[in-house]
């Protein structure tokens, strides 16, 4: 998800797309956070 959403950003910069700027930050950003944010109560963490 952060691998799509630099590739988003950097489409969207290149092509001076706006949306596709946003859409890239936004993937970037919440893919970070399901990262390092552990799902399923704490217990499971993903390392990845």
């Amino acid at each position: 998800m952060v691998i799509l959403g630099i590739i988003l950003l950097i489409i969207g910069l290149i092509a001076n797309i706006s949306i596709l700027t946003w859409i890239g930050i936004i993937l970037i950003v919440v893919g970070l956070i399901l990262n390092f944010v552990p799902l399923g109560g704490g217990r499971s963490m993903r390392v990845w």
